[in-house]
């Protein structure tokens, strides 16, 4: 699984990562956020009503869920890592850093990677230039990541993504290494 503050490039790690990895699949996450333009449910994310998303975790089928700073929750079905398991292929995961603790309590053999950005002002940068927020909403993303920022060690792996290229290449280098122990 892969987690880190929002603006670190966790996502476009991932996409990087898996495009050249027919071994690798991304579990899409549920989210009771709003649809933003482009995306598509079952592609991005598996969009669910307030109602859904409660009747779900109460039976049981969230692997880890949480409810972030917007106030909208985000989680992993159970169903998608069974899924993509039963394809042959190795699952990765992304996690805001609360639901990768409960994964890794839950299912000790998991791997973590914690992706950072090189600076704080880099990720403060990446946030604001994404626009995908209201200023009150990245002030909130910014004070989390901050404290996330602090528990980066609880990972097994930190990278720093200073380049994606380099960055890809190193995560590359991890799951090879994971995958074949």
């Amino acid at each position: 699984m892969i987690t880190g503050p929002s603006g670190a490039g966790k996502g476009t790690l991932i996409r990087e990562l898996v495009a050249g990895r027919p071994d690798l699949e991304r579990a899409i996450s549920a989210t009771t956020r709003p649809r933003r333009p482009g995306e598509q449910d079952g592609r991005d994310y598996w969009f669910l009503t307030e109602a859904e998303f409660d009747r779900r975790a109460a039976a049981g089928e969230f692997l880890e869920y949480v409810v972030y700073v917007s106030g909208q929750r985000y989680g992993t079905l159970v169903s998608e890592p069974e899924r993509i398991f039963a394809l042959g292929r190795s699952c990765i995961l992304e996690l805001e850093t609360q639901g990768a603790k409960a994964v890794a309590a839950a299912r000790p053999d998991t791997v973590s990677i914690f992706v950072s950005a090189p600076s704080f002002a880099e990720l403060e940068r990446r946030l604001r230039e994404r626009a995908t927020e209201s200023s009150g909403e990245i002030g909130e993303r910014l004070a989390l990541a901050r404290r996330q920022i602090e528990e980066a060690e609880d990972f097994d792996h930190v990278v720093v993504n200073d380049d994606v290229e380099r960055a890809v290449a190193e995560l590359e280098r991890l799951v090879d290494r994971e995958v074949a122990t």
